[in-house]
């Protein structure tokens, strides 16, 4: 068994929640809401408030981590907001994982954020994670096919430890 932490845990990291719960993995998914702390535990996380445009709100979910599941690709906010949190918040969040327990990252880049900046988000965690020893993945499946993109990445790694 892993602990996984899914970094945006929407619709999308609730699914692939309920997978790994299945799977007997525990997993942590983070909310900036409060509000969406009952449909993550629901779903089967433990609920984390933090939000990755504030990297130091998250660092402490990364406690007894082995796989980082960054699910950001529909993330909201202004388009500022959206182009710093994959380059410059993510380089800083992929940093402050060197010292834990992380030893996978899966990036997701598809969804509803310009593909421009998803693809800048998915060199930076190749080139950053390659550089570090890091394990990783990107995700660029399509929706139909997405859940067992990521389930398979994930097992994928947890079967190379």
């Amino acid at each position: 068994m892993a602990r996984v932490l899914i970094v945006g845990c929407g619709c999308r990291g609730q699914a692939l929640t309920r997978e790994l719960r299945v799977a007997g993995h525990a997993v942590r998914g983070t909310t900036r809401d409060l509000n969406r702390r009952e449909e993550i535990e629901a779903a089967g996380a433990e609920a984390f408030i933090g939000d990755p445009n504030r990297v130091g709100t998250i660092t402490e979910a990364l406690g007894a981590v082995t796989v980082m599941c960054l699910l950001l690709g529909s993330a909201t906010g202004t388009p500022a907001q959206l182009e710093a949190l994959h380059t410059t918040r993510l380089e800083m969040l992929l940093q402050r994982t060197i010292d834990t327990t992380v030893r996978t990252v899966i990036y997701e880049a598809t969804g509803t954020i310009d593909q421009r900046i998803l693809d800048t988000g998915a060199e930076l965690v190749q080139t950053k994670c390659t550089h570090d020893g890091v394990h990783h993945t990107v995700l660029r499946a399509e929706p139909g096919q997405w859940l067992q993109q990521a389930l398979r990445a994930i097992e994928g790694a947890l079967g190379q430890r």
